[in-house]
């Protein structure tokens, strides 16, 4: 059966929506360019874009609603249906799978009570899978509302969501402070981050992604600075000059651990 029109966002809503959507629409030079911004937007306000948010897109910017929910639908960080406040996505890609993410996963399922893209009672937590985050050093990896939790097990994974599931104060492995999921929405479609200390922090490449770099650079190899992974939980506050766990840190037949297997950058190229 048809639908009935979307719904209108209460008055004080909209004027507030449309307020925001108006200095985003202002940073292009054509406005239907702020379509990805603006659907970030009206995720902030519900968690998920709503036949609601994606009519006042299409109304905003002289589109159909069709045009808006083409967009809407194709790419995989616009909701479609009301989430949890902590989006909790475990890579299954190749290197994550393989390294633990698959097992990590379907623990979470058991463990929450839920499949992938559902939601516990509570509206804590939202659970699914995700593609590749360019983060293989780090596998496997998990995201919360995007941000990183490297090397991860089921154990350590288990007790992530718990302690999201409490209150409990939970911090990225790198990357800004975690914040709730409609937070995130609203930084994603170009408003400031406010919080204190969370524009400086980075969530920058490790020290086995520089490694080809540092070689190519001239530089020898530097010793392995890392702890096993179950020696440490992702909460715990990364100490000075501590470096990120790394899936590549197995021992390997470098110099570092094989005298006779010298290693470092070629005097020439071809040597």
């Amino acid at each position: 059966m048809p639908q009935l029109p979307a719904p209108e966002y209460p008055a004080e809503v909209r004027a507030r929506l449309e307020a925001d959507a108006k200095e985003i629409i202002a940073r292009y030079p054509g406005s239907r360019s702020a379509l990805l911004p603006l659907l970030h937007l009206v995720q902030s306000e519900e968690g998920y874009v709503s036949r609601t948010g994606m009519a006042l897109c299409a109304r905003l910017l002289d589109l159909t609603t069709a045009e808006v929910t083409a967009v809407a639908t194709f790419y995989s960080m616009y909701r479609r249906k009301p989430s949890g406040d902590y989006q909790v996505g475990v890579c299954t890609n190749t290197l994550c799978a393989v390294m633990g993410g698959d097992a990590i996963f379907e623990e979470l399922k058991e463990h929450l009570g839920v499949g992938n893209d559902e939601t516990t009672e509570d509206g804590k937590i939202t659970l699914e899978h995700i593609e590749c985050n360019a983060a293989c050093d780090f596998a496997p990896v998990v995201m919360v509302n995007w941000e990183f939790f490297d090397n991860q097990t089921p154990e350590t994974a288990k007790r992530l969501v718990d302690d999201l599931r409490e209150g409990l104060r939970v911090e990225p492995t790198r990357g800004a402070p975690l914040c709730t999921y409609k937070e995130t929405a609203r930084i994603l479609a170009g408003f400031p981050d406010e919080r204190p200390g969370a524009v400086e922090a980075t969530g920058g490449a490790g020290p086995a992604s520089l490694t080809g770099l540092r070689l190519a650079k001239g530089e020898g190899p530097q010793p392995r600075v890392v702890r096993p992974r179950d020696a440490r939980t992702p909460h715990d506050e990364p100490q000075p000059g501590s470096r990120h766990l790394s899936s590549h840190d197995a021992p390997q037949q470098t110099s570092a651990s094989d005298p006779s297997h010298p290693a470092g950058p070629a005097a020439e190229e071809g040597e």
